[in-house]
């Protein structure tokens, strides 16, 4: 038996036979306390900063999905129609000449950072097309993360 090992088996002896083998009662609610007030401190902004990152994930998709509806454009002359959807984008429509995609990757449609499809409205208004998220809600307007997020706003 080493030195030190021999010195923290005499020790460890010696606290045992003192009855100092645990935390007192106190310590430990002074202890979940403290870990109490901190999470109440943290907890709500990490809460606000995760619904900030899920309204910037929207909109980032939807940017990317224009992106593809503008490259399919460049091959078939046209934007799809409100019912053929963004779905046009993985699968041709069948009037759709001079489609070479699927223009997004993989073999289905992103769904908004809350689980929702997009949707997709063409043409919308003044604007050629128009991808929308209805937001944390899932309804048409709202505030805050509940806000509808579109491709016409003018927020980046």
């Amino acid at each position: 038996m080493t030195l030190i090992s021999s010195r923290a088996m005499a020790w460890r002896r010696r606290s045992f036979a003192a009855g100092e083998n645990g935390f007192t009662l106190v310590e430990m609610l002074v202890v979940i306390t403290i870990i109490g007030l901190i999470m109440g401190l943290i907890g709500p902004r990490v809460l606000n900063y995760l619904a900030e990152s899920k309204v910037k994930t929207a909109k980032i998709q939807i940017r990317s999905l224009a992106s593809s509806l503008d490259l399919m454009f460049l091959d078939t002359g046209r934007y799809p129609s409100s019912s053929e959807g963004l779905n046009a984008l993985v699968k041709p429509a069948a009037s759709m000449a001079g489609w070479h995609g699927p223009y997004i990757d993989g073999n289905s449609l992103p769904n908004d950072p809350w689980g929702r499809p997009y949707v997709y409205r063409s043409p919308s208004g003044n604007a050629k097309f128009e991808i929308m998220s209805y937001g944390a809600d899932g309804h048409e307007g709202g505030a805050d993360s509940a806000a509808d997020i579109s491709s016409n706003s003018n927020e980046k």
